[in-house]
């Protein structure tokens, strides 16, 4: 009987694994390359498959929101790049989806037929495949921190709206120093950290402040309008 096989990730809290690749867009050092910036590093199975199709579409009608975002896109998968070029190519010249057509991907692809990457990041998953990664996704902090990992199974497409609410989330509690509820979006109400001592859990419980609403001491709410949130997170 095959010995089960032990799949190594990085964490979130880790720094993310460095190396450098291929791309359709040229050479790239991870994530050197990309210091300043909120990087989405993602993997798809292989090209010239249909779901995958659909991400790249997404992913590249929406780069410009994400950029907005100081979030760049990179891509990956274990196929060449002359399959990621044909692919793109024929992306852009044939497919129509969800009133997207002439979709031109130019974020970089990595060429990863070797698996070192997905290696790297525990892209590979021995119950879905052994030969294609999965559908994984790491959204990397301007220090080269990884922050949040979302994997999909093999037959399930993304939800990009998600992914860009995880980004700008993200910078949120960053920049304001909260924490955002289920669901949240800019202009909800956003969490304030529970207090450390009684002393200061009972002094919130009695604020004042009009902004700050406290259910109990361990649960605060402050307003946050879009405005304020969007005027930090966003470029324009």
């Amino acid at each position: 009987m095959e010995e089960n096989k032990v799949v190594s990730m990085p964490r979130i809290g880790d720094k993310a694994p460095e190396f450098k690749a291929v791309t359709t867009q040229g050479n790239i050092h991870f994530p050197n390359d990309y210091k300043g910036s909120w990087v989405i590093l993602f993997s798809h199975p292989a090209d010239f498959t249909p779901v995958c199709t659909s991400e790249f579409m997404t992913f590249a009608s929406m780069e410009e929101q994400f950029a907005n975002a100081n979030c760049m896109l990179v891509g990956l998968s274990v196929d060449g790049l002359y399959s990621h070029i044909a692919w793109l190519r024929t992306i852009k010249e044939k497919i129509e989806y969800k009133g997207m057509k002439d979709v031109e991907v130019k974020f970089p692809l990595i060429e990863d037929i070797t698996m070192e990457v997905a290696q790297k990041y525990g892209m590979i998953m021995p119950g879905e495949s052994n030969t294609k990664a999965v559908r994984a996704v790491f959204v990397i902090d301007p220090e080269g921190t990884i922050r949040a990992i979302i994997y999909y199974p093999l037959s399930l497409g993304r939800n990009f709206d998600e992914l860009y609410r995880v980004v700008v989330a993200l910078q949120t509690a960053d920049e304001f120093k909260v924490a955002t509820p289920a669901d949240w979006r800019p202009g909800d109400e956003v969490i304030v950290p529970p207090a450390g001592s009684c002393g200061i859990a009972k002094e919130r419980m009695e604020n004042k402040d009009e902004n700050v609403k406290c259910y109990d001491w361990f649960f605060c709410t402050k307003k946050l309008d879009k405005e304020t949130v969007l005027k930090k997170v966003l470029k324009k």
